[in-house]
């Protein structure tokens, strides 16, 4: 199983955030993505969101690059090391309309932190069957890392305060990205 450990991941944009005040164009993020993802298809490539953001993503990316059939979507629910203080925090159920076996899987999210929820859609994914490859693509990488888990490709990296979360919206009419960012309650 491949991860993505490399360190090959894409950095074109590098923030801080000054003040508690963050600005980023989560559609030209999108654009990178775009590109990054592009960059690494393979004929036996399937896309698969982490709920929701990365879900959107994998959705746009699915429709943008012109692939047949539809992106998965992969809940960390089940899988999560909070699974007893948390219980289901999302209603989103994993759907993956292709065969996992063998295939050359890109898993998308909006943002990486500690790795924990991608740690817990791997072992989801593997609930599904045996991919040949796994390689993890991200909007953002906000580091901040507990887990030996790195993106492949993340379009930008940005530094938070631990007590600030930053997530992936997208408007009710046109479907276009933004971002959100929220100081979490102590």
């Amino acid at each position: 199983m491949s991860t993505a450990a490399t360190s090959s991941t894409t950095n074109t944009h590098t923030t801080t955030a000054a003040g508690g005040h963050l600005t980023l164009d989560a559609e030209a993020l999108y654009r990178e993505l775009l590109r990054g993802v592009r960059s690494m298809l393979t004929p036996s490539t399937h896309l698969a969101g982490v709920a929701s953001g990365g879900m959107w993503l994998a959705q746009r990316l699915q429709k943008d690059l012109g692939l047949d059939g539809e992106a998965g979507v992969l809940s960390s629910s089940l899988h999560r090391d909070d699974f007893a203080s948390r219980g289901l925090a999302s209603s989103t159920s994993s759907v993956l309309p292709f065969d996992v076996n063998g295939a050359d899987i890109i898993l998308l999210d909006d943002v990486l932190y500690t790795g924990r929820t991608v740690r817990a859609v791997i072992n989801e994914l593997y609930d599904y069957g045996r991919p040949a490859c796994v390689r993890l693509a991200v909007l953002v990488d906000r580091g901040g890392r507990e887990l030996p888990i790195e993106a492949g490709f993340a379009a930008a990296r940005v530094a938070l305060p631990a007590n600030q979360s930053l997530s992936l919206a997208r408007a009710q009419d046109s479907g276009a990205f933004h971002f959100e960012v929220k100081v979490k309650e102590a």
